[in-house]
Parts: structure tokens; C-alpha cells; sequence
């Protein structure tokens, strides 16, 4: 009889655990009720870019259901109501939006959010596993300075562009500015690379003169540091050391020429001639007078004044 009845024990238990197994394993087969979740990973309400100004909460319902939705901060706290109670049709598209801000207007510390939806049909709370990092932190960027590059920028292969080393202190991209005007925002968000400025605004060469250079990076979450001032870059085609000389009449004279051209060629009365690139020596015309000495180098020339008294 004892034989039996444990017979009758063992088999009841093994139809209990397989009855078990059969439910377990059709709850693993279970789909969420929310698909397609698409969640912002890094935002910054203060940020520049507005695609980052915001978080966004994307899903889709499986079926219908009443929901609501909130996000909580890394130590569980609900801080703010994404979504009340509102019931959804099967297939809905959701998209809720946080910007970052508290009920009194103030935006919550930097840290790490977790979006959470319960579905109130179902009586499941469900914290999606992606999370959202708010950061308001600028980067910064290092650039060595200060600096006085000298640019030609006139396509010959000398000192046509300029290129300075930088670090960052995260992810970012660097940007480099000329006179506060954007000339170069990096692809990469690398921590250290370089910043190049080929002498140009709007695909052009720039005028000879001063142009102060700007260094300044956009991190990922859309924050962008000041801009700071690192060089002073000289444009510089051809210049001579002074424009008008006054000489007697058959004398000598010197004129300094600066340019990256290895020689310059010159006129002066009906005479000309090539000279290195530097100190050039002339003679005065032996008549009393005004006369223009030009100085060209590649397409850039120049002119100086000579007085003959």
C-alpha cells in the first residue's frame, strides 16, 4: 500500500513540475508588451544643439493598455511625470519628451535617469534598461599658446596652411574659429588631435593682415566651451619695408622684401630684373623725379615710391 502511494507521490510531482516548466517556459516566450524602445543616451537642456536639448522616450504598444510614465534619478526617486494615466491603443506610437527641468524650473544635477513605464492593465512596472545621461558640463579644450604663425596661403606648397595640436578633456569635437567666424568643426571626437586652418573664409584666400585664431569644443550632449584665444595668425603675401625712399639722383638704396617666394622680380623706370627674396639693392634713376619701383613675386606684387631729389 506504502509502495502505492509513493508510486502516486512521485508521479503527482513530476505532472507539478512539468506543469511548472511548461508555464515558465511560456513566459520566457512571452513578447514585452513595448517594442521598438528608442531612448536619447545624453542630453543638456543648456546645450547649443537642439536635437540634444531635450530626452526623448520612444516605444510601441504591443497591445492596448493604460499606462503611465515617469523618470526616476539613480536612487530610485520619481522626479518627474513623463505621462499620466491614459489608455493606448494597440500599436501606439509613444514619444515622451523630458527637458531636463524640475516642477520649480531649475534643472536637475548632472547623473544618470532611468525612464520607467507601468502599465496599469497589466500591473507591470517595467524601468527600460536604456539610460539617460544629463550633462550640462562644457568641455575643455587645450591648445598651446600663444602663437604667431605666418600664412602665404596662395596655393604654392610654402606656408599655405596652419595646424596646431589639441586636447580635450572628453569626448568632443574641436572647433577652430578665425575673427569668431566657425572655419573647422572636427569629425572625430577623439581626445586629442589637430586644428587646421588653410587660410581661407568661404573658400577664398583672406587679405594680408592679423587674424586672431580661436579654439572651442562641443561635447556629445551638445555643450559647447568658450572660445579661446590661442594665435595671432599673420597673412602675409608680399610686403616691402617701407613704400617711399627718397634718394639723389644715381644713388643706392635698399628696399627689404618679405615673402615665401625664393625670388621677386622688379621694375623701375624702364629697367627690371630678379632678385632673391630679402634685402634687394637698386640704383636711382639719374633724372630728378618721382618713380614707382614694383615688386612682383608669383601673382602678388607691390609698389614703393621712389623720390629722386
Amino acid at each position: 500500500m506504502s509502495r502505492v502511494l509513493s508510486t502516486a507521490i512521485v508521479l503527482a510531482l513530476l505532472a507539478a513540475t512539468a506543469g511548472a516548466f511548461v508555464i515558465t517556459e511560456g513566459a520566457k516566450l512571452e513578447k514585452s508588451p513595448i517594442a521598438g524602445t528608442k531612448v536619447t543616451p545624453i542630453f543638456s537642456p543648456s546645450g547649443v544643439v537642439e536635437r540634444t536639448k531635450t530626452a526623448h522616450v520612444e516605444f510601441r504598444l504591443r497591445k492596448p493598455e493604460r499606462l503611465e510614465a515617469w523618470i526616476q534619478d539613480s536612487k530610485g526617486n520619481r522626479i518627474r511625470d513623463l505621462q499620466t494615466a491614459r489608455t493606448f491603443a494597440r500599436g501606439a506610437q509613444l514619444d515622451l519628451v523630458w527637458d531636463g527641468f524640475t516642477g520649480s524650473g531649475t534643472v536637475e544635477p548632472d547623473g544618470i535617469y532611468m525612464p520607467v513605464v507601468k502599465l496599469l492593465r497589466s500591473h507591470r512596472t517595467i524601468v527600460l534598461p536604456s539610460k539617460i545621461v544629463l550633462d550640462t558640463k562644457p568641455p575643455v579644450i587645450t591648445v598651446r599658446h600663444p602663437l604667431y604663425p605666418l600664412l602665404s596661403p596662395d596655393g604654392d606648397g610654402r606656408r599655405d596652411s596652419f595646424s596646431i595640436p589639441y586636447r580635450l578633456n572628453e569626448r568632443a569635437q574641436a572647433i577652430l574659429s578665425i575673427r569668431g567666424r566657425q572655419v573647422e568643426l572636427t569629425h572625430s571626437r577623439k581626445l586629442s588631435g589637430q586644428l587646421h586652418w588653410n587660410g581661407k573664409l568661404n573658400d577664398k584666400p583672406v587679405l594680408p593682415g592679423r587674424y586672431l585664431l580661436t579654439a572651442a569644443a562641443l561635447d556629445e550632449a551638445g555643450n559647447r566651451s568658450k572660445p579661446f584665444p590661442f594665435a595671432i595668425a599673420q597673412v602675409r603675401y608680399l610686403s616691402l619695408g617701407r613704400d617711399r625712399v627718397v634718394v639723389g639722383p644715381g644713388g643706392k638704396f635698399a628696399l627689404r622684401v618679405s615673402t615665401d617666394y625664393p625670388s621677386v622680380e622688379w621694375k623701375l623706370r624702364g629697367r627690371s630684373g630678379t632678385q632673391r627674396a630679402g634685402t634687394l639693392h637698386f640704383r636711382a634713376p639719374r633724372s630728378v623725379g618721382v618713380f614707382r619701383l614694383y615688386i612682383t613675386a608669383g601673382k602678388h606684387s607691390a609698389k614703393c615710391t621712389v623720390v629722386v631729389a
